[in-house]
């Protein structure tokens, strides 16, 4: 002999609250320009350094880390702007102060003084291969197919 189950609610009973804070929505657009304005920061950053590590010399030659340096923070910001941003066009977030940074440097002041110089190899590297690898990024990001919604 089984005992019928005493009957039991299957909704709960206690009323939830909404959830406090910022709609999804907003709260995804502060992220992405957040995101944004740290990619720009650290596109101004890794030119700065790149500029400084532009004359570093070792037993009084040149070496070229500094073209190293720059593409692989350039290959490093394209990805992560546009991972954070979420745009195809995100590239030109880093990409533009770090041109801007190198034809600034190039120009001599009243002065004479010269960041970049013409004779120095290092820094005319390293503004070849910083262009050339935010093209390849961007060029790839022109040429990949749209995204595609994920199901979980």
């Amino acid at each position: 002999m089984t005992l019928p189950a005493a009957p039991m609610s299957v909704v709960d009973d206690q009323d939830t609250p909404p959830e406090a804070g910022p709609p999804p929505r907003l709260l995804d657009l502060g992220l992405r320009v957040s995101g944004a304005i740290v990619v720009v920061v650290a596109g101004i950053v890794s030119g700065v350094l790149e500029l400084l590590l532009a004359t570093l010399r070792v037993g009084g030659q040149l070496i070229g880390v500094s073209a190293l340096l720059a593409v692989g923070a350039n290959i490093l910001l394209s990805w992560f702007a546009h991972e954070v941003v979420g745009r195809r066009w995100a590239v030109a977030l880093p990409a533009v102060p770090w041109f801007a940074l190198m034809a600034v440097a190039a120009i001599r002041t009243t002065e004479g003084d010269l960041l970049l110089a013409g004779d120095n190899w290092v820094g005319l590297a390293m503004i070849v291969a910083g262009a050339m690898t935010f093209a390849v990024m961007g060029f790839r990001q022109v040429l990949a197919p749209p995204p595609t919604l994920r199901s979980w």
